[in-house]
C-alpha cells in the first residue's frame, strides 16, 4: 500500500501540480479534474484533508464508507487513514490539506484534537450540508484560497484564523448530525487502544534479543509514534489525557522499572544492563538512572 509522508509526494502520486507550500494546500476540485488520477488504489497519507463536495460522480472511500449523502457534503481524512477512490472528472467543491507540522508550528492549534475531536475518529462518516449552512462554508473556503494565492507576507496569520472558523462550522454540523454518546465512546475507545498499543510496543522493544537498529531512539516519543503511525504530538496528548503524564514520562518510567528489576534480581553488570536497555554507554545509563531516581545504579543495587 502506498504511503505519502508529504503533500508534495501525495500531489505527484495523484497527478496534480506540486503545492505552493510544503505543509498546506487549498484547491478546488475543478482545477484538478484535467490531470488527476481518477482511479486511485488504497493508500495512506500523514495529513488532515477537509473537503466540501458540491457535485461529483463515482466513489471515494474514506475508511469503510462507500456512499456519500445526497447533495453537498463534508468529508475529511485523518493522518494514516486508509482511503481510495474511483471518480469521474466532474467533481466540484474545495478542499484543504494541512500537515501535522503546520499544526504543531501554530499556537492557535495547540488544542486542535481536544477542541475538534472529530478529527481523531478515523472512521468518521461523510455528512450532508444543509442549504442554510452551505453559503458560510463556501465563503470560508474562498477566503482561504484567495489569501493563499495572494502575495501578502502575513497571509498565514489570516489563513490560520479562517481555518479555525472552518473547523468551528464543521464541529457544529458534526455535533448536529452525530450521536454524542456514540462519538464519545468511539473517542475513548480509540484513545485507550492507542495507549494499549504503546505499552505493548514498549514491552516488545525491550525484550532480550530484540532486533533494534537505532538503540537511542527507543528512549524517544517520536520512535514509538512512528511505529504506531501517529504524530508524536498526538501520542503525547492521548497519553497525557488518560494518565496525566506525558508519553516521554511513560517511556522513561518503563525503562527505570526495567533497570531496577535487573539491578535487584540479576547479577548482570551495570555495563550489561546499560546495553540491554539500549543505552549507547554505561555512563549515559548511569546519568539517566540518577536523574530519575536520585542515586546511581550501583548505589541502588547495594541498598537493595
Amino acid at each position: 500500500m502506498q504511503h505519502f509522508k508529504t503533500i508534495t509526494e501525495y500531489s505527484k502520486a495523484i497527478g496534480i501540480s506540486a503545492p505552493m507550500h510544503p505543509h498546506f494546500d487549498i484547491r478546488s476540485f475543478e482545477e484538478n479534474m484535467g490531470t488527476i488520477v481518477h482511479q486511485m488504489p488504497a493508500f495512506r497519507h500523514e495529513f488532515y484533508f477537509i473537503a466540501l463536495k458540491l457535485t461529483g460522480d463515482g466513489t471515494h472511500t474514506p475508511a469503510h464508507y462507500t456512499e456519500f449523502p445526497e447533495g453537498e457534503s463534508i468529508f475529511f481524512n485523518t493522518p494514516f487513514q486508509i482511503q481510495s477512490w474511483n471518480t469521474k472528472p466532474n467533481w466540484t467543491g474545495y478542499y484543504v490539506i494541512i500537515s501535522q507540522d503546520f499544526i504543531s508550528s501554530s499556537h492557535l492549534f495547540d488544542r486542535l484534537l481536544d477542541d475538534y475531536s472529530f478529527l481523531k475518529i478515523s472512521e468518521a462518516a461523510p455528512f450532508a450540508v444543509g442549504k442554510d449552512d452551505l453559503p458560510a462554508l463556501l465563503d470560508i473556503y474562498k477566503k482561504i484560497r484567495t489569501e493563499f494565492l495572494s502575495d501578502n507576507e502575513d497571509k498565514f496569520s489570516f489563513i490560520e484564523v479562517y481555518l479555525l472558523d472552518l473547523l468551528n462550522h464543521i464541529k457544529r454540523l458534526y455535533n448536529k448530525y452525530s450521536n454524542a454518546q456514540e462519538v464519545k465512546e468511539k473517542l475513548r475507545s480509540a484513545d485507550l487502544e492507542l495507549l494499549s498499543q504503546l505499552n505493548k510496543l514498549l514491552e516488545i522493544s525491550f525484550l532480550p534479543g530484540s532486533d533494534i537498529e537505532a538503540e537511542a531512539r527507543l528512549h524517544s516519543t517520536s520512535y514509538y509514534a512512528n511505529k504506531l503511525s501517529v504524530h508524536p504530538n498526538h501520542l503525547n496528548m492521548i497519553v497525557k489525557n488518560i494518565t496525566g503524564r506525558t508519553a516521554l514520562h511513560l517511556i522513561h518510567d518503563y525503562i527505570i522499572t526495567l533497570a531496577k528489576t535487573e539491578l535487584i534480581q540479576t547479577a548482570l553488570s551495570i555495563k550489561e544492563i546499560a546495553y540491554n536497555l539500549h543505552f549507547d554507554s554505561p555512563s549515559n545509563f548511569g546519568a539517566f538512572f540518577k536523574k530519575h531516581t536520585g542515586i546511581t545504579p550501583l548505589n541502588y543495587r547495594n541498598k537493595r
